[in-house]
């Protein structure tokens, strides 16, 4: 009788191995697909909020205020920091996109493209003094000309 031999071959080794990438390479796609779509969902609510915000800020102080700052915190708030939204937002920057804004006065109008398209986001978004938010689906600078989000 020989010596029973205890523990995986070389070949099992490799099976569960090539399984393991396999359903890696199934899943990994997936979850940066979910991410895109995560950050795009953020961008969207962050729209919304700087909405609100802008509206806010016209209705205490007349008019849209001149830039992403103004709406961010202070105490107490002022019309140079009117402490509408949080200071990630207010910086320009968040969850995989920056936003820009422009406006003052009567109108305003805010973008928001990803950091690197295809990878924080697949879309850009614009929206304006409308609170319509609309979507160029290249990643390209968005436009008022472009179709609302449905």
């Amino acid at each position: 009788m020989g010596k029973k031999q205890k523990g995986f071959s070389l070949i099992e080794l490799l099976i569960v191995v090539a399984i393991i990438l396999i359903i890696a390479a199934i899943a990994i796609p997936n979850l940066l697909r979910s991410k895109m779509a995560a950050n795009e969902a953020s961008a969207v609510g962050s729209l919304r909020s700087l909405n609100t915000a802008c509206v806010t800020y016209s209705t205490t102080y007349g008019s849209y205020p001149a830039g992403l700052s103004n709406l961010g915190p202070g105490s107490p708030a002022t019309s140079t920091t009117a402490d509408l939204i949080d200071s990630v937002l207010a910086s320009g920057t968040k969850s995989g996109y920056s936003f820009a804004y422009a406006g003052g006065g009567t109108t305003y109008n805010i973008t928001a493209i990803p950091v690197t398209v295809g990878t924080t986001g697949q879309r850009a978004f614009f929206t304006d003094q409308s609170g319509v938010i609309r979507a160029n689906t290249t990643g390209a600078s968005p436009t008022a000309t472009d179709p609302p989000i449905s």
